[in-house]
């Protein structure tokens, strides 16, 4: 399962899995077009999947779409909670129901579908977050956001050690700048982005590919004793001073 799995950074993802020939369950909120249009990738790379709809800040609708879980495959190997939303607002001016919309969209929602995952997996099972640098740097009007990814990162340290004696391994990806289509709404995006990558010793950003691979390596055999681990892909831009 991969949550926000038909745009961007879970986009990607979904279509690397695919690739492994995944037996699919995709997450949406509103773009039904675009979800189609991933599905429709992903059936054309051999995989099978499925597209569901649901409010992640809504409890029933999660539990509604963990069972479609139980009628179509009877188990869950792999949660990609990939799934958020943001506010880009100074923290002294964010409203109170701003600060609800995105800490259920980005952290209750984790933890209720981890807790439904965890339910459904059997030894060898994989929940993996994503996150963002902004959780432990400050960036401009980005603070409930980091806030929020913050805790998604510190929920997996608790549910990584609750859940390893069942054999399920849960880690997070703490991700730099992507220039995804989220960033048409950051004023100045082009500029910003040119900033990060002269900032960054690789010399160039990071792509939603190269998020989707370290995925699929969480997901696979080889990683099952990396445990409750943030696992910083950046290019090394957090590094220099």
């Amino acid at each position: 399962m991969v949550t926000g799995g038909s745009r961007g950074i879970g986009k990607a993802i979904s279509l690397r899995l695919a690739k492994a020939k995944a037996r699919l369950l995709i997450n949406f909120f509103q773009n039904r077009t675009e979800a189609e249009k991933t599905a429709e990738d992903i059936v054309s790379l051999g995989a099978e999947v499925r597209l569901f709809q649901a409010d992640l800040k809504d409890e029933t609708q999660i539990r509604a779409m963990f069972g479609e879980v139980d009628t179509h495959y009877g188990r869950l190997d792999v949660l990609v909670h990939s799934a958020a939303s943001g506010v880009l607002r100074s923290i002294v001016d964010l409203t109170a129901k701003q600060w609800d919309w995105v800490m259920n969209t980005n952290v209750r929602s984790f933890l209720l579908c981890a807790r439904e995952a965890a339910s459904r997996m059997h030894e060898g099972g994989r929940i993996i977050a994503l996150s963002s640098i902004g959780s432990n740097r400050v960036i401009p009007e980005y603070g409930i956001i980091g806030i929020s990814k913050a805790a998604v990162e510190s929920l997996t340290r608790y549910l990584a050690v609750e859940l390893a004696p069942k054999g399920i391994s849960v880690n997070a990806i703490s991700a730099g700048a992507v220039p995804t289509d989220v960033w048409n709404l950051v004023p100045d995006r082009q500029e910003i982005l040119e900033r990060v990558r002269q900032r960054t010793p690789c010399g160039r950003l990071l792509t939603a590919e190269e998020i989707a691979e370290f995925v699929y390596f969480l997901s696979g055999p080889h990683a099952r004793m990396i445990q409750g681990q943030v696992i910083v892909l950046d290019g090394g831009y957090t590094l220099p001073a």
